[in-house]
């Protein structure tokens, strides 16, 4: 009887052994795992989609099309998790930074713009529609340094809608409803990426995802990284200990629009078309959405839930009609889920609030700060139990 008890405690020790011997390893070899990682995702994926039941909502080349289309909300999430995850700074109007990149890359690259007339490739423009986000960035951010919690979220949701509308209403500039067409498509090396096929777009989404998230693990685990946070815990306590508020949360918000920016940029040039009434206040509560689901300050928990979250509305909610009148389910196939979309949307974020508020995958730090002492133990020792009640919070 103590023989098989004790086999039965060495087996979770030395698996838990193992798992932490490979967390020190990828902790100590992080950007060689981020770029492994997202090779083995970006590959698996388009395969998986050729399996039942993925193979009977639609075509591999749509699920790849739409994989590229969540690349973009996994760099917006990754961009307001420094904003909202690392520095604590709730901005209800992020959508205005990808506004911002977007008609950058409209400006610089068609031949419709009434104003001007450039064509200044792709690549190059990515690095200069971050710098332009930043910039606004900055601008956002210096009139809100001495505003917190729901004071600044009305100032950034004030900018997220200003910045629509300014863009709606300069016509001689921006084309106003009509927006900016012709916006060129990106090459690479003499091949021009064409709509009818997703997998350029794919890859290079897939490229820049791995160097952004690269970029913000260097971030988090930089000195920046560290005043982030302790702003986020205790802005007075962490200026009495000597960090800059002032450029700490500058920062914050230049280098969270900057990813924004790069969004914006790439989707101009797959859409080759940009118009205001893609960047409104849903778009920013999705991202925070995403944000928060995902799991606020850690990195990819933020990429998971923003995948999970884009595939879920804007795929397979709009894929259960065909789905359940191809298995002819009495019951199911005569439902029209279109029209109920946004409200089985809203019921998963109740649920996700009510079942596990700290994410899917919190951040240590924010798991800590949403369970009690007892419950971590239990966690610790035992491990997550999913059929357990919801936790109690601090």
């Amino acid at each position: 009887m103590t023989a098989s008890a004790g086999a039965a405690g060495t087996r979770p020790q030395g698996f838990r052994g193992m798992r932490d011997r490979a967390g020190t390893l990828a902790a100590s070899h992080r950007s060689i795992t981020i770029i492994v990682g997202w090779i083995i995702v970006a590959t698996a994926l388009p395969l998986l989609m050729l399996v039942p039941p993925f193979s009977t909502f639609q075509t591999q080349s749509l699920w790849i099309d739409g994989f590229t289309n969540a690349g973009v909300f996994i760099l917006l999430a990754l961009g307001l998790n420094v904003v909202v995850g690392f520095a604590g700074l709730l901005d209800l109007g992020y959508a205005a930074f990808y506004a911002i990149g977007a008609y950058t890359y409209a400006f610089a690259a068609s031949p419709t713009v009434p104003w001007i007339s450039l064509h200044v490739p792709f690549w190059p423009m990515l690095l200069v529609g971050a710098a332009v986000a930043a910039m606004f960035g900055l601008l956002l951010g210096a009139p809100t340094l001495r505003l917190r919690g729901d004071y600044l979220a009305i100032v950034t949701l004030g900018f997220g809608e200003i910045v629509p509308a300014v863009f709606l209403n300069a016509d001689k500039v921006t084309n106003g409803t009509n927006g900016i067409g012709g916006v060129y498509k990106p090459d690479l090396f003499g091949y021009q990426f064409t709509l009818g096929n997703p997998v350029p777009y794919y890859i290079a989404m897939v490229a820049i995802i791995a160097i952004v998230m690269i970029l913000v693990y260097r971030l988090q685990d930089s000195r920046l990284g560290r005043a982030w946070m302790a702003v986020r815990e205790d802005e007075l306590a962490a200026a009495s200990n000597g960090v800059n508020t002032v450029t700490t949360k500058l920062l914050a918000f230049a280098l969270g629009a900057s990813t924004a920016g790069l969004a914006g940029v790439f989707t101009a040039s797959k859409l080759t078309f940009v118009s205001p009434d893609q960047f409104s206040f849903a778009v920013s509560f999705t991202i925070l959405a995403m944000v928060v689901l995902g799991g606020m300050g850690n990195v990819w928990g933020v990429a998971v839930g923003a995948f999970l979250l884009y595939t879920i509305q804007s795929v397979l909610l709009k894929q259960l009609n065909p789905f359940f009148h191809t298995l002819n389910v009495p019951f199911l196939k005569d439902i029209d889920f279109v029209q109920y979309q946004f409200l089985l949307y809203g019921l998963a974020l109740v649920l996700m609030m009510l079942l596990r508020p700290e994410g899917l995958f919190p951040s240590s730090r924010r798991r800590r700060e949403l369970h009690t002492e007892v419950d971590e133990y239990v966690g610790d020792e035992l491990g997550p139990d999913p059929s357990s009640s919801p936790m109690e919070q601090s």
